[in-house]
């Protein structure tokens, strides 16, 4: 039995202690935002914060993540008023989808540690793959983001 807490809850869960994260997050809990993309930790597809970290949770066994704090894409904002989710969605960074939850959870840490990232700094953080090849609205709508976020209390302007 492991006991996670992911998103602000405790969870108990019968899972083996190797257990990928990610597959403790979609099938036993039923968080299928985070997705399954290469399974080695390459396409950053399965993104979840350890703590505030963004990390690939195919990686990780869940066994390990007694006391850590998870947060998946649904924990993020459940209703996409997250600046980032906003900034996204007005800057039509979705294409197919598929690995946008991992690249909006590793744009939302990047934005936690750096305020107000450059153009390199943003394409060194994002290392997420997207076969669609979004990265120009990537990095617009993190821009965006940044912007929104610098102001009380996320609020757009009027």
């Amino acid at each position: 039995m492991l006991e996670l807490e992911v998103n602000g809850r405790l969870f108990r869960v019968e899972a083996g202690p190797d257990t990928p994260l990610l597959w403790v997050l979609r099938d036993h809990l039923g968080l299928t935002g985070t997705k399954f993309g290469c399974g080695i930790g390459v396409c950053g597809s399965c993104t979840v914060h350890l703590d505030g970290v963004p990390t690939r949770s195919c990686q990780v066994p869940a066994g390990r993540l007694g006391g850590v704090a998870i947060k998946t894409i649904e924990g993020l904002s459940p209703d996409r008023s997250h600046p980032v989710q906003r900034a996204w969605i007005a800057e039509q960074v979705p294409q197919c989808g598929y690995c946008q939850a991992g690249m909006i959870m590793t744009a939302t840490a990047l934005l936690e540690r750096n305020p107000s990232p450059a153009d390199d700094e943003i394409d060194r953080a994002m290392t997420n793959l997207c076969r669609c090849g979004s990265y120009p609205r990537v990095r617009r709508a993190i821009h965006v983001a940044s912007g929104e976020m610098k102001k009380p209390h996320g609020d757009p302007e009027p």
